[in-house]
């Protein structure tokens, strides 16, 4: 793990650049500590390899890397802002070897041979609706993985409905409270369909229920 005061200076900077929402950033790396606490209790161990939805500032693809040292971390952000600050992280943190910045649609990453259903724990925060979250994390989550989303305390079902995520490969959805959040774990249990996820917005636009 690296020292808190580099990734502290990193994660300050992204909210001065408006990249974080509001609040301290240890509050803010707390609850990403909440993601890695519920993968690591789904997967039994850290995962090998992750990915994180719409990495924005660094929460929680950063804290995962910082906490996972020898895992191989996947950040995904299509703001080239974002990914510039991104990047200039992962140098700062002297992480260039093991964590991959993708400045693309997570859409056409979730259907590149190297990533497609290849990763053990997918992370999503503030990343999209529930629909087109779980949509397009099929298309990443290996079969026997897990994607893990941060979630309101009212475990309300009817936002990832059984039937819709066995169509995507899916579990039902687990709710799981951590001091810090609460998030929604979701078991791959079976490959996506070749189709899945559908092309560059329609997850979002069109969602699947």
């Amino acid at each position: 793990m690296s020292e808190p005061g580099p990734l502290l200076a990193v994660l300050d900077r992204a909210r001065r650049l408006g990249f974080l929402g509001p609040g301290p950033v240890d509050a803010h790396i707390d609850h990403a500590r909440g993601f890695a606490a519920s993968a690591e209790a789904a997967l039994g161990r850290p995962p090998r390899r992750a990915l994180d939805l719409g990495s924005g500032g660094g929460i929680p693809g950063l804290v995962l890397a910082d906490r996972w040292p020898e895992t191989s971390v996947i950040l995904v952000e299509s703001s080239r802002r974002r990914s510039e600050h991104l990047r200039r992280a992962v140098a700062e943190l002297g992480w260039t070897g093991r964590v991959t910045m993708l400045q693309e649609r997570a859409e056409l990453v979730a259907r590149d041979p190297d990533y497609r259903e290849g990763v053990e724990i997918v992370t999503a925060r503030s990343f999209a609706e529930p629909a087109a979250t779980a949509e397009i994390a099929a298309g990443l989550v290996a079969v026997s993985g897990f994607l893990v989303v941060s979630e309101p305390p009212d475990e309300r079902t009817d936002r990832w409905p059984p039937a819709s995520l066995e169509e995507l490969g899916f579990g039902p959805a687990q709710f799981v409270e951590q001091v810090v959040g609460h998030f929604v774990v979701l078991a791959k249990r079976s490959a996506a369909a070749h189709d899945v996820p559908r092309g560059v917005g329609r997850p979002g636009k069109r969602p699947r229920w």
